[in-house]
C-alpha cells in the first residue's frame, strides 16, 4: 500500500512539474525588465506599395461634387476574400501595367507607388479637370493570413496598411495553449521569391525587427508545440487501440458460436 502511495505521488507531481514548465512558455516577451518599458526602440516601417491586381479605392471630392461624381461611381465591384466568407469590395483595379484607368482622367501609372504618392499624382493630373480637387487612395484588399495553432485561422483584409505581427495575431484570436510562441514563422512574396523570416514572441527583440509590421499577403504560420503533436499521436494510438480490441472481441464472439 505504501509503495503504492508513493508511486501515486511521483505521478501527481510529475503532473504539476509538466503543468509549470508548460506555463513557462505562454508569457510574451519574458524578457522584458520593469525598467526597460519606455525604451524599447520602434522597428522600421516602410509604406506599401501598390501592386498589381490591388483593388484601390480612389474618390476625388472638388468644389463642384457633380463634377467628380463621374469618377467615384465608376470603380467596379471585385470580390475579396474575408472573415466570415466571400464580400464584395468597390474599387479600381490596378492592371498588369500598374496602371488604373480613371474616366476623364484616363490611364494612370500607380505601381510602384505608396497611396500618399498615388494620391499625389492623380491629384496633380486631375487639376486639369477639376476645381481644387482634394484625393484620397487607399488599399481595399490590404489581406494577410494567420494559420496554424490560433483561435481562428483564416486570411484577413485589413483597412489600415499600418498592421504589425502582434495585430494579425490579435485578429486570429491569439495563440492557442499549444502554440510555439518561440517559433512564429513569416512568408513573404518578394519580387525575389519567396521569403521566410523566423519570430520568438517571448524575446522583447521582435518590437525592433524589419518584419515587424506586415505587407500585403503576408502569410504567418504558427507550429503546434511537441505537447500538441504527442497529444494528436495519442488519440490516433487510441481510436487504432479501441478498434482492435472491437476486432478481438468480434473474433472471439466468432469462435465461440
Amino acid at each position: 500500500m505504501r509503495r503504492r502511495n508513493l508511486w501515486v505521488m511521483s505521478l501527481l507531481a510529475a503532473f504539476v512539474m509538466c503543468g509549470c514548465s508548460s506555463n513557462k512558455t505562454i508569457p510574451y516577451f519574458k524578457n522584458i525588465s520593469p525598467s526597460e518599458y519606455s525604451k524599447i526602440a520602434e522597428a522600421p516601417y516602410g509604406e506599401p506599395t501598390i501592386k498589381p491586381d490591388d483593388i484601390l479605392d480612389i474618390s476625388i471630392q472638388t468644389v463642384e461634387p457633380s463634377a467628380s461624381a463621374t469618377v467615384n461611381e465608376a470603380a467596379t465591384d471585385n470580390t475579396v476574400v474575408a472573415p466570415g466568407g466571400q464580400q464584395r469590395a468597390t474599387g479600381f483595379v490596378v492592371d498588369k501595367n500598374g496602371e488604373v484607368e480613371l474616366p476623364m482622367i484616363g490611364f494612370v501609372k500607380l505601381g510602384g507607388l505608396t497611396t500618399y504618392e498615388a494620391r499625389n499624382l492623380i491629384r496633380e493630373k486631375a487639376v486639369a479637370f477639376f476645381v481644387k480637387p482634394t484625393v484620397q487612395v487607399r488599399f481595399v484588399n490590404f489581406k494577410i493570413t494567420v494559420i496554424g495553432e490560433v483561435a481562428r485561422p483564416s486570411s484577413y483584409t485589413v483597412p489600415n496598411e499600418k498592421v504589425n505581427i502582434l495585430d494579425a495575431i490579435g485578429l486570429a484570436g491569439d495563440l492557442t495553449i499549444y502554440g510555439k510562441r518561440e517559433n512564429v514563422l513569416l512568408i513573404r512574396e518578394t519580387a525575389h521569391g519567396k521569403e521566410m523570416v523566423r519570430f520568438n514572441l517571448n524575446d522583447s527583440k521582435l518590437f525592433t525587427s524589419p518584419y515587424y509590421y506586415l505587407k500585403q499577403n503576408d502569410i504567418i504560420y504558427v507550429e503546434p508545440s511537441k505537447g500538441k503533436i504527442a497529444s494528436a499521436d495519442a488519440s490516433r494510438f487510441s481510436v487504432i487501440a479501441i478498434f482492435a480490441s472491437l476486432l478481438s472481441t468480434a473474433a472471439l464472439i466468432i469462435t465461440r458460436l
